[in-house]
């Protein structure tokens, strides 16, 4: 009911002025550069180990992002390709003979271009590719033209934006929180506009303010910083699904809150404890093949995952705990995204399940008895109803009439002894789509987004770092029996840019065309 107001708030600002002196500052722009490096052999210190880590609880200090990466063992590499980010490379489709072909050339040679996918049907061919070029192509002050409703100028075709039109209408409203680095700066005004009011004081020449121009172009009134984290959310989840769509996937965000489960070692002399680490990622899930199962909602997967983090100072406290802090979250989606693909043939153990602090109440011996609103003995003082020379004979007021609860009170459901809630998505099916079959580790795909930049991430995820996360005993912490986490990122792309963020679709439709192949370990849905 309310999805109308972001666009009456977006048509608001076409007409509204602001004066230059009120907008704040660009937010600069600096992505972070931290790259840890680690091998196989090397020792780690006892009091940094992952089992150590697991054993505590409690807040660390800020340097806690760059000990953990370190004690779980990650070799990142920066700057990739296409050809080391894809673990078999000959996934990838030709793109560079598919950009010499014209629409008509493509259209004839579509099917041969097409490939079996695990769902069944064949993978989206070079014409689709060109249409998907074609679209994000559009030059951004003419798409979001289009995306307002102005009449395109005298002598000009408004682009036919198609299937991107939602990503340009999410770009579009970036442009309030950040300058669009392809639009052509304005010319200041002429001189000659003044010179016949030399005696008038400066004060009296009219003002400029920012606001549309005759153009329809708007500029940018907010710093980056107070951008919505929905904004840039919606915006990377639009982008992919321009192509994830075609390989019948979706990007949507999780219905349970994304978490990092974390548990204590088992061989560990305290209490056992389990603990985790939210995250605000979202998941590329694959679709159903029937239409039962899509009326119900289920999903299958997750085949990747988005990662969108608003933090823009990469600075405070320190350069390296800033930039390891980031690189942390980025590692925590991607270790969710494992966790939930190895859920495959299994089903939840709520933690506490069976055990006596879960099943029996324990109260410290009393009777108990009722609580809050429950307690029925305090008296009113005094009702400022009741005339002035009322004594004690007055009625008491009836209480108020309530309609009787269908469900339990809330305070009934506190005294409920039970496990923690459920963590596990009811309407999906964990599946890990795109796993090589008999490997003892996952390559999960992360499509990270900062500012308004995305890059991609591959992380191979042992299955035993997944085994010693869930609780499993080390041998010898001084060694990790993983040996070492590696990953790979490709440089960071602006969507603002056409070449970059076309360099971007083709990563991800890579991604998509590896993870969704038919001789994937993926059950048919």
């Amino acid at each position: 009911m309310f999805a109308g107001i972001p666009a009456l708030a977006n048509a608001q600002r076409l007409h509204d002025r602001v004066d230059p002196a009120d907008i704040p500052p660009p937010t600069p722009i600096a992505l972070p550069r931290y790259q840890p490096f680690a091998q196989d052999g090397t020792p780690v210190q006892p009091s940094e180990s992952l089992s150590a880590l697991l054993s505590t609880t409690g807040r660390r200090p800020a340097a806690i992002a760059s000990i953990a990466l370190s004690a779980i063992g990650l070799d990142l590499k920066a700057d990739v390709d296409v050809q080391q980010l894809i673990p078999d490379p000959s996934f990838i489709p030709d793109f560079a003979r598919w950009d010499q072909m014209t629409l008509e050339q493509a259209q004839d040679a579509n099917t041969s271009t097409q490939r079996p996918l695990n769902t069944g049907k064949l993978s989206p061919g070079c014409h689709v590719y060109l249409e998907r070029k074609m679209e994000l192509s559009s030059v951004n002050e003419e798409a979001f033209r289009t995306v307002r409703r102005i009449q395109a100028p005298m002598g000009k075709i408004a682009p036919r934006l198609g299937n991107a039109w939602e990503f340009f209408r999410c770009l579009e409203q970036l442009t309030i929180y950040w300058d669009d680095p392809t639009k052509v700066p304005s010319l200041p005004p002429s001189p000659e506009i003044f010179a016949g009011d030399d005696a008038a004081e400066p004060s009296e020449k009219p003002a400029t303010a920012a606001g549309p121009d005759a153009n329809g172009s708007i500029g940018r009134t907010q710093a980056g910083h107070q951008m919505p984290a929905g904004l840039r959310h919606s915006l990377v989840a639009t982008f992919v699904k321009l192509v994830a769509y075609d390989f019948g996937c979706s990007a949507s965000p999780s219905k349970t809150e994304p978490r990092l489960q974390l548990r204590s070692p088992s061989n560990s002399r305290a209490s056992p404890r389990k603990s985790y680490c939210p995250s605000r990622c979202q998941f590329v899930f694959k679709n159903p093949q029937n239409r039962e199962a899509f009326r119900h909602g289920h999903i299958y997967g997750p085949v990747a995952a988005i990662s969108c983090r608003p933090e823009t100072n990469f600075t405070k406290p320190s350069l390296e705990a800033a930039q390891s802090m980031d690189l942390a979250r980025e590692v925590i989606a991607a270790l969710i995204t494992a966790q939930h693909r190895a859920r495959e043939g299994k089903e939840e153990e709520r933690f506490g399940q069976g055990q006596w602090w879960t099943t029996r109440p324990r109260w410290g011996g009393g009777p108990g008895g009722p609580i809050g609103r429950e307690i029925q003995n305090d008296e009113i003082a005094g009702d400022k109803d009741l005339p002035p020379d009322a004594g004690d004979d007055a009625p008491a007021p009836a209480p108020p009439t309530k309609r009787p609860r269908r469900g339990m009170t809330m305070y009934d459901n506190y005294r409920m002894v039970r496990p923690p809630a459920a963590t596990w998505d009811r309407k999906a099916k964990y599946m890990s789509i795109g796993k090589q079959t008999g490997a003892d580790y996952d390559d999960i795909f992360l499509v990270s987004c900062l500012f308004h930049h995305v890059s991609v991430l591959r992380v191979r995820v042992p299955t035993r770092l997944l085994e010693v996360l869930d609780g499993a005993p080390e041998p010898d912490p001084t060694h990790r029996s993983w040996g070492k986490m590696q990953a790979w990122r490709t440089p960071w792309y602006d969507l603002f840019e056409t070449k970059d963020r076309l360099e971007a679709m083709r990563l991800i439709w890579s991604v998509m065309a590896y993870q969704m192949r038919e001789d994937a370990n993926a059950a048919q849905a």
